[in-house]
């Protein structure tokens, strides 16, 4: 559009300056010469902003995905921790107290969870931790870990089952829900990782979207229960 924009006047200018008792071919041809000029120096600005533009997709999904690999270490979950996460997801389905906070929960063997509201940490849609939740995961959730030893640390983003329908959210996260807890627990993993300090060889994110719920989807208060974060924290082997 603006190449054309441009090029309207500088035409105009050539004609004006050929049809022109005063203007002479050499002038004429000076002036075809400036719009080429500007319209080649146009479209290589252009060119060079569409390339500007998919280098910065590239580096944020290659950012993202090297979050997940560099905190994930590729660690497969044996069948020792699956139990363990189920006994803790019984655990927490019970848990009714503090929907809209953190609440922790302990394990007999040693590990133990935190689970964080969606309230507590995002916008509805977004990904973006706000600066209250922020201070949460550092002042509550960080400073909690680093009193005692620690193993490997999962953390596990969930959302509700109502479908990802505003157009601005879909277009951030196509895939909808499961795409959304990934965003959010690369998010909050880059928190304990980042500003908390915790290594991020210690750390593995997964998300689950609406498919490990707490419990059923059919009230807004269930749903904003089954909203969360999960942090959970293995003992030291």
């Amino acid at each position: 559009m603006k190449q054309k924009q441009l090029r309207g006047p500088l035409a105009l200018l050539a004609a004006a300056l050929l049809f022109s008792s005063c203007a002479s071919q050499e002038q004429y041809q000076d002036a075809v010469d400036l719009a080429k000029h500007y319209q080649d120096q146009l479209l290589n600005s252009e060119l060079a902003l569409a390339q500007a533009e998919a280098k910065n997709r590239k580096l944020t999904s290659e950012f993202a995905d090297s979050q997940m690999q560099s905190m994930g270490d590729g660690a497969p979950m044996d069948a020792a921790l699956r139990r363990r996460l189920d006994e803790l997801q019984q655990r927490l389905s019970g848990l009714s107290s503090n929907p809209d906070g953190i609440s922790k929960v302990s394990l007999d063997d040693g590990s133990y969870v935190f689970m964080v509201s969606e309230k507590v940490l995002f916008s509805s849609g977004s990904d973006e931790v706000n600066s209250e939740g922020r201070r949460a995961l550092l002042e509550q959730v960080v400073a909690d870990i680093k009193t005692s030893a620690h193993g490997r640390i999962w953390v596990r983003g969930h959302t509700d089952s109502v479908p990802v329908v505003k157009a601005s959210t879909l277009k951030k996260f196509p895939h909808g829900n499961l795409q959304l807890s990934v965003a959010r627990a690369i998010e909050v993993a880059s928190i304990l990782t980042g500003a908390g300090g915790i290594a991020q060889k210690d750390v593995v994110v997964a998300g689950f979207g609406p498919h490990e719920p707490l419990t059923t989807n059919d009230t807004a208060e269930n749903r904003r229960l089954n909203r969360r974060v999960e942090i959970y924290v293995t003992p030291m082997k």
